[in-house]
C-alpha cells in the first residue's frame, strides 16, 4: 500500500511544521548521503531551519565544492572586492571588541586591587571614588533587605 499524496502548502501549526521539517530534513540528508555513495557524486547540502538553525552535509570538503560551484557558475571568487571589504570590516570589529574586552578586564582587576601599580594618582582617586560608591550601594541594599526582613518578622508575630 502506497502513501497518499500530500498537498504542498505551508503547514500553519508551528509544532507540526517543526516536526515535519525535522523528519524531512533527516530524509533529505539521508538521500544526499546515499547519492554520494551510490553514484560517487560530489554532494553538498546546506539547510537553514525556519528558526535559523544551520544543517549541512558534504561528501567532500564543503569549501571545495562551493569553490567548484562558483567557478562552474561563473561567479566571482572569494577574492572579489566586496568580500575583501567585508573581511576587513570584521577584522577591525574584532580588534575593537578585543580592545574593549581588555580594557574592561583591566578595570575589573583594578576593582579587586590587582594591577594597580601602574595607575597614577588621578586614576587611583577615581578608582577609590568608584569603590566607595559601590560599597555604599551594597550597604544600602543590605539595610533595605534587613528592614524588609524585620518588617516581615513583625508581621508574622501579629
Amino acid at each position: 500500500m502506497g502513501r497518499g499524496k500530500v498537498e504542498l502548502k505551508r503547514i500553519e501549526n508551528p509544532t507540526r511544521r517543526q516536526v515535519t521539517f525535522s523528519k524531512r530534513r533527516n530524509g533529505l540528508l539521508k538521500k544526499a548521503f546515499e547519492l554520494s555513495i551510490l553514484c560517487d557524486a560530489e554532494v553538498s547540502l546546506i539547510v537553514f531551519s525556519p528558526t535559523g538553525k544551520f544543517y549541512q552535509f558534504a561528501s567532500h570538503e564543503m569549501e571545495r565544492t562551493i569553490a567548484r560551484y562558483r567557478s562552474e557558475a561563473g561567479l566571482s571568487g572569494p577574492n572579489d572586492h566586496s568580500h575583501t571589504r567585508s573581511l576587513e570590516f570584521w577584522r577591525r570589529e574584532i580588534e575593537e571588541l578585543q580592545k574593549t574586552i581588555n580594557e574592561t578586564e583591566a578595570k575589573l582587576r583594578h576593582c579587586i586591587g590587582e594591577d594597580i601599580e601602574m595607575l597614577g594618582m588621578k586614576e587611583l582617586k577615581q578608582l577609590e571614588r568608584q569603590l566607595k560608591a559601590g560599597v555604599e550601594r551594597v550597604r544600602s541594599k543590605k539595610l533595605r533587605i534587613a528592614a524588609e526582613h524585620v518588617n516581615w518578622l513583625k508581621g508574622k508575630d501579629d
